[in-house]
């Protein structure tokens, strides 16, 4: 069993998020799913990256560290994972999650749904990743994920990629244009079993 931080999108914590949530516990694992928007959720990328820039990455970034703090700190009597943290997200909460799961030394593993982030010269980590993304992906060019993947290589992650043709940029969302059924399905096999692989 994982215990997994699952970060929402530039959309809020929409019910897809719950329903992904939902799905990753009845395999199991612990599933906790912080609010960075305060409630807020859009039904367009536009407002949801108006409302991120007007929160600023910074203070995002704040309140996902804020959030994963309490399950790395021994609070009542309770201990943290002993095998660590696995992050994970949606597009923006991608990136926040890569973040976190390269500062964090004690990361079991980072599940990327849609989203990446830049990665310092200096990173090093160990850790497995997986990455779902439409191909091609408005977000996430061809360009910019054949240099995420070497630098993430170069760090020292174990980098796995799923890339789904004719998808949407969250097409895991039933609620989006975006959606894909058959993409969302395969895309949640293939966590399941990068899950499940980090607990053998």
């Amino acid at each position: 069993m994982a215990q997994i931080v699952l970060l929402h999108s530039a959309y809020g914590l929409r019910p897809a998020v719950h329903a992904a949530a939902d799905r990753l516990r009845a395999a199991g694992h612990q599933v906790h799913t912080p609010d960075l928007y305060d409630g807020r959720t859009f039904d367009s990328v536009e407002e949801g990256m108006a409302y991120k820039e007007e929160i600023t990455s910074d203070e995002l970034l704040r309140r996902a560290i804020t959030a994963v703090v309490p399950l790395l700190t021994p609070v009542n009597g309770t201990t943290p994972p002993p095998e660590g943290l696995v992050y994970a997200g949606f597009s923006l909460g991608g990136a926040l999650a890569q973040n976190l799961a390269l500062a964090d030394e004690q990361a079991k593993g980072l599940l990327l749904l849609h989203g990446t982030s830049d990665i310092r010269d200096d990173a090093a980590t160990s850790i497995p990743v997986q990455l779902h993304v439409a191909e091609p992906d408005p977000f996430e060019s061809e360009d910019w994920l054949n240099a995420w993947y070497l630098r993430m290589r170069k760090a020292g992650a174990d980098v796995e990629v799923h890339r789904y043709r004719g998808a949407g940029h969250v097409f895991t969302d039933p609620d989006l244009p975006d959606y894909d059924a058959e993409a969302a399905e395969q895309t949640w096999a293939a966590a399941l079993d990068f899950l499940a692989e980090l607990d053998g």
